[in-house]
């Protein structure tokens, strides 16, 4: 069986129009250059992940510009669509918005999605008027009940908040709260990789022996490596490819800074090079 494709994006911070990040990042421009590119590059995806963050202040109109960008580019590429709250989001105008649902400002967003055998479960981590993230009792228990049952391609747990350290200070006090309870969860389920945004900088870990990916922010990254004492975040983006194969699930970053190419070669006689090197014919 081929392998399952994913591309997750995080951290979009989508503004109304004629509003930059910041006062400097036009994040509308940012999304709508990245899916260009996912859809002229005519490689296939499976699912398109937005795990958090898509709109920067909650507000309506965002949500709006973001669903006109992603669903023509979903269409392109067959994939599905899969939106996941963040803390910068708003529940009643995203759940309005982006779909189609009428939600009271306390209820969760957590919702499955199965794509080619593989189970996508969305945990809503966020708390309104508050920045790090939780996960209740009852959403918990929702999840070990989806659990117990496996499908056949494992599953991904998508949630905003990272359930593990960042070394980061700014993002590490904001991460989720009590991870030990999602470790109790996933343990010994057929979850395959732990699926997370929140920090604008790419890192991975484990929970429970599950492996945990924090995804590229498509805004602007926050600076892991700055000054002693500076907290810091500079212009910059990325999205996630994540490959779930019979052998193991890989994720990789993906720049889409704009940069100019050092090489850009046919990838058939890049290919056929290669394996004449590795036959020793080269």
């Amino acid at each position: 069986m081929n392998a399952v494709t994913v591309v997750q994006l995080t951290d979009l911070h989508l503004r109304p129009e004629g509003e930059l990040v910041h006062g400097t990042v036009d994040t509308f421009a940012t999304v709508r250059r990245t899916l260009s590119e996912l859809v002229t590059a005519r490689r296939p995806v499976d699912a398109l992940v937005l795990s958090g963050d898509l709109a920067d202040n909650g507000a309506p109109e965002a949500y709006r510009r973001l669903r006109a960008l992603v669903t023509p580019a979903a269409d392109a590429l067959g994939a599905e669509i899969v939106y996941a709250m963040g803390n910068h989001d708003e529940r009643v105008a995203f759940a309005a918005e982006l779909l189609d649902r009428t939600v009271a400002l306390e209820t969760t967003i957590d919702h499955v999605t199965q794509v080619r055998g593989l189970r996508i479960i969305v945990l809503d981590s966020t708390i309104p008027g508050r920045h790090h993230g939780e996960l209740s009792g009852p959403q918990l228990d929702w999840l070990a009940a989806e659990l117990r049952t496996p499908v056949p391609r494992g599953t991904l747990v998508v949630l905003h908040h990272p359930p593990i350290p960042s070394p980061v200070a700014g993002p590490d006090l904001l991460r989720l709260r009590r991870p030990e309870l999602l470790a109790e969860a996933v343990g010994g389920t057929d979850v395959r990789m732990i699926v997370c945004g929140h920090n604008h900088a790419t890192a991975a870990g484990a929970l429970a022996g599950v492996p945990v990916w924090v995804g590229p922010a498509l805004a602007y990254r926050v600076d892991p490596f700055a000054p002693a004492g500076r907290h810091r975040g500079f212009a910059g983006s990325g999205f996630s490819r994540i490959d779930v194969m019979d052998s193991g699930t890989v994720a990789t970053a993906v720049e889409t800074t704009p940069a100019p190419s050092v090489y850009d070669h046919d990838e058939r006689e890049v290919l056929d090079q290669l394996a004449a090197l590795g036959a020793g014919r080269g």
